[in-house]
């Protein structure tokens, strides 16, 4: 857009509004539009959003351009601009991240009862990778010899890892990271009373947030080395 579109998408909001009052907030680093090669000034309509946070924030607030600088950076930095009022920007509230199962999935008794030939067509893995990861104690059988969902999971990822050159020994720390964080729980738990329906609720709700951490952690290693 040029500056004239822009005035005229915010004159009626806002009558007061002149080209030389648009070029001022520029000069004062509220806005950048960008430039054409031959030097004129091109908004896009999220320069034109941040034009009117501007001068809903003069008008109705009363805010100096200080603070509406101050209030801009917040939200470049995802803060959450206030609905009605004279609120500043303010951190988000967490999110639940759906990539962690609920306390509930993590109390669902297992259903699935797969041998291991089942398991290894369901994953669509070798047998022999359902016999190393088993070796290795990264999948279990009951007592009859069968497979969980948990085991299928397990498998399925071991699998997707493999193309990668992961082997199953090398996922071994994963086994023993995981039982450190059971390890965690249990401490956690030690003086929670009540039965063992109550303590299991506890138990899930603590797992949930070991997950929901370790989860947190690999999102962060990530982006910090993109």
């Amino acid at each position: 857009m040029t500056i004239g579109a822009v005035l005229a998408a915010l004159s009626e909001e806002f009558p007061d509004v002149s080209i030389s009052k648009i070029r001022f907030l520029e000069g004062e680093g509220l806005i950048a539009p960008g430039r054409t090669p031959a030097g004129y000034r091109t908004y896009t309509p999220a320069d034109v959003e941040r034009l009117r946070y501007v001068l809903t924030a003069q008008r109705d607030r009363f805010w100096p351009l200080r603070v509406i600088k101050e209030s801009l950076d917040a939200l470049d930095r995802g803060l959450t601009a206030p609905g009605e009022g004279t609120a500043r920007p303010a951190p988000p509230r967490p999110v639940e991240d759906p990539d962690v199962p609920t306390a509930g999935e993590l109390l669902a008794p297992a259903t699935l009862r797969l041998t291991a030939a089942e398991l290894a067509g369901a994953a669509e893995v070798e047998p022999a990778l359902v016999d190393t990861l088993t070796s290795y104690g990264l999948v279990t059988m009951d007592r009859d010899g069968h497979y969980d969902e948990s085991a299928l999971a397990v498998t399925h990822a071991a699998g997707q890892l493999a193309a990668y050159g992961l082997e199953p020994r090398h996922l071994r720390t994963f086994r023993t990271a995981a039982d450190r964080e059971l390890g965690l729980v249990e401490q956690a738990l030690a003086p929670v009373p009540g039965g063992s329906a109550a303590r299991a609720e506890h138990e899930a709700k603590v797992a949930r947030a070991c997950v929901a951490l370790h989860v947190a952690l690999v999102k962060s290693g990530l982006r910090t080395r993109t």
